[in-house]
């Protein structure tokens, strides 16, 4: 079968590859998943790059990808909730979904939701857990006042909606050329971080989902209220997370003084601070499919590429640009 896979860490063009590898076997816990659509992720290209190989190391080639849908073709003796013709979709906890099939733990699966094509379901499980998790992690609440960086992306597109279905005030973040775009997505105000900086209008915010990092991480302490959540895609990592990493002493100590100057920031707010590190969550998948099927939350789909153009999906995401979601047809 044809999956696309990576040769080693480095460059993108120099080890990205569409190759003949062998057909999968379940075990008795696994269905075996015809893929028909995966998403693509800004996570792909940074594993190429060797941005996760401290948390993770590969053993080449690895195939690519962590969003499939698609259809049971097979299922092992122990799965009793899914049946072979199952339209499902999963986020899964090893790569492998750029490939025409793929083996997945039938714990990690939800069925497809009805009223999506199998390239709108792909797009969703990683984004939107991640943006169910974060937001869930910061207890957000009716009439919670809310800053979510980065409104066109794939993260951002879905935690807007996800916090509107929660009846959240949506403050947002986004690109001149992407403002009417984001607008439709439900965010109660817009700002043009090109025209607009964003300290000025957004104030004693309760919620602030910091997916950009570095001084974005900071400055969220400036906009929140006293006892206020700060969450981070990709800030510095808190004690908590740090414990649920299993980290050794040596590592935490070493984490502890990167994250001083947020410890002081948390400090002056009384404020709670996390990074959260998306999980593979049944349950969830189960309550994104809901929230689709009641029109809650609509995927956003910038660009369709087929298997064998993989390449130029992972480089064209890697522009930081898209709005919406990047997915690959293979079926």
């Amino acid at each position: 079968m044809k999956a696309v896979q990576f040769t080693g860490y480095g460059d993108i063009a120099a080890n990205v590859l569409l190759a003949d590898i062998d057909k999968p076997s379940i075990s008795d816990d696994e269905v075996l998943i015809e893929t028909y659509a995966a998403g693509v992720n800004p996570l792909d290209f940074k594993v190429i790059e060797g941005g996760l190989k401290q948390v993770k190391r590969f053993k080449f080639p690895a195939t690519l990808g962590y969003d499939v849908s698609g259809i049971i073709v097979e299922k092992g003796a122990n799965v009793v909730d899914f049946n072979i013709g199952d339209e499902v979709y999963s986020k899964v906890n090893m790569q492998g979904t750029f490939t025409e099939f793929v083996a997945v733990n039938q714990n990690i699966i939800g069925l497809k939701p009805k009223n999506l094509s199998f390239e709108e379901a792909a797009s969703l499980p990683l984004v939107a857990l991640t943006a169910i998790q974060s937001l869930q992690r910061g207890k957000i609440k009716k009439n919670d006042k809310v800053l979510i960086h980065a409104g066109s992306g794939g993260v951002g597109s879905i935690a807007i909606q996800y916090a509107k279905s929660k009846g959240a005030y949506v403050y947002t973040t986004t690109s001149t050329e992407n403002v009417a775009w984001v607008k439709e997505l439900g965010a109660d105000r817009v700002i043009d971080y090109k025209k607009e900086d964003y300290k000025t209008i957004v104030k004693d915010i309760d919620l602030v989902l910091d997916t950009l990092g570095d001084e974005f991480t900071a400055d969220a302490f400036k906009v929140i209220k006293n006892g206020a959540s700060v969450i981070t895609l990709v800030g510095p990592v808190d004690e908590e997370t740090a414990n649920r990493m299993r980290l050794n002493g040596v590592a935490k100590l070493y984490l502890k003084w990167k994250r001083r100057q947020i410890t002081k920031l948390i400090k002056s707010k009384s404020a709670y601070y996390s990074l959260v590190l998306m999980r593979a969550n049944v349950k969830q998948l189960n309550e994104i499919a809901e929230l689709v099927e009641a029109g809650k939350i609509k995927p956003k789909i910038d660009q369709v590429f087929s298997l064998k153009d993989t390449l130029n999906a992972l480089l064209y995401i890697k522009k930081g640009r898209t709005k919406g979601k990047v997915v690959i047809k293979v079926k």
